[in-house]
């Protein structure tokens, strides 16, 4: 089974070797940067590019000394990159904590913190994110689809799709397993998790939106009325017939 990896940015030394060792203790593999700089040439990849390393999620310090990680996570949310976020900030006060989660991060905690907490955190946030840790590493890339596993995004034609956390994850499945039927509940467990309470519907309605952002994807892409690459499977599920190039 592949590590899960972790991107922290911490400017900190004490505060990145307390995060480090208890991530890796508890089985994460963990690459630390200092810089907002050094954090964005990891993550924000041009389409088509290889991730040198794959992560499963990020830990942003709020104030670092090129800038700052809010204005960071506002960024990766801007260039439709779902990686799951979590901000550490020395700050505690409610409108921090709101603006956080506004730019597009998925959690918050102020310092001090508990290491144990935080990565309990982490753990939730990649069951509801559907990271499966054997499968990060995979970028599958088809004629006009490119997944890129690091930032957790899809591109279509060239441009990154404006997917939420949810269909990257169904959309990943599909890639990864191009022609594989997948029957509701399987990916109920893959994406959603296996503690999630949602239904069969729920895996219906964000197919639908999905469906509907490939659609304009492979029109800009230059293939107006192609097929629709998500086929359902009466009775059974889904699978993916991906698209060709005109």
């Amino acid at each position: 089974m592949t590590t899960p990896q972790v991107l922290l940015l911490e400017d900190d030394p004490a505060i990145a070797h307390t995060v480090a060792y208890a991530l890796g203790r508890d089985g994460f593999g963990v690459h630390h940067v200092l810089l907002v700089r050094e954090a964005e040439e990891r993550l924000l990849m041009p389409p088509g590019a290889q991730p040198a390393t794959p992560y499963a999620a990020a830990i942003f310090d709020v104030g670092l000394p090129d800038g700052s990680g809010l204005d960071l996570c506002r960024r990766l949310r801007e260039r439709q990159v779902a990686l799951p976020i979590v901000l550490l900030t020395a700050r505690d006060e409610e409108l921090d904590r709101v603006l956080g989660l506004e730019l597009g991060a998925d959690d918050y905690i102020a310092k001090p913190f508990s290491p144990r907490e935080l990565v309990a955190r982490v753990r939730a946030l990649l069951r509801r994110a559907g990271y499966a840790a054997q499968a990060a590493a995979v970028v599958a890339q088809a004629p006009l689809l490119m997944l890129d596993a690091q930032c957790q995004r899809v591109a279509c034609g060239g441009e990154w799709l404006p997917l939420t956390r949810i269909e990257y994850g169904l959309l990943a499945a599909l890639m990864r397993t191009p022609g594989r039927i997948w029957r509701r509940q399987a990916l109920l467990d893959a994406v959603w998790g296996h503690d999630s309470d949602s239904t069969d519907r729920t895996v219906d309605t964000h197919v639908k939106t999905l469906r509907a952002k490939l659609r304009d994807g492979l029109a800009r892409a230059g293939v107006p009325g192609a097929p629709d690459p998500i086929v359902t499977h009466r009775g059974l599920g889904y699978s993916l017939d991906l698209p060709a190039r005109p």
